[in-house]
């Protein structure tokens, strides 16, 4: 492995934590969709980095896996965005309070 797993790690923590940050301290929903996002490819190379260390093929099965999930997870999140741009005309998640099931 060219790149240290300790750094490989570290990256993937700043990622993560980026992600987390972002989820947590904006308001738009684009935005919070986004943090998610960043999480998930934390995780997904901090799995690659550890398949790689170790010379196991597991982890880079569970990412393309993920990214599967992902992928899925993103078309109905913008599916969600158009109706909810479409009936309350923002995207700002303080006006989805009504929400409550």
């Amino acid at each position: 492995m060219i790149v240290p797993f300790g750094h490989v790690l570290g990256f993937a923590a700043t990622l993560f934590v980026l992600g987390l940050s972002c989820t947590l301290l904006r308001r738009q929903t684009i935005m919070i969709l986004l943090g998610v996002e960043i999480m998930l490819n934390a995780a997904a190379l901090a799995m690659v980095g550890g398949a790689a260390h170790w010379q196991q093929a597991d982890g880079q099965v569970f990412v393309v896996l993920l990214m599967a999930v992902t992928a899925a997870e993103v078309a109905v999140a913008l599916a969600m965005l158009v109706y909810l741009r479409q009936h309350k005309g923002t995207l700002v998640a303080d006006a989805f309070d009504r929400m409550n099931g």
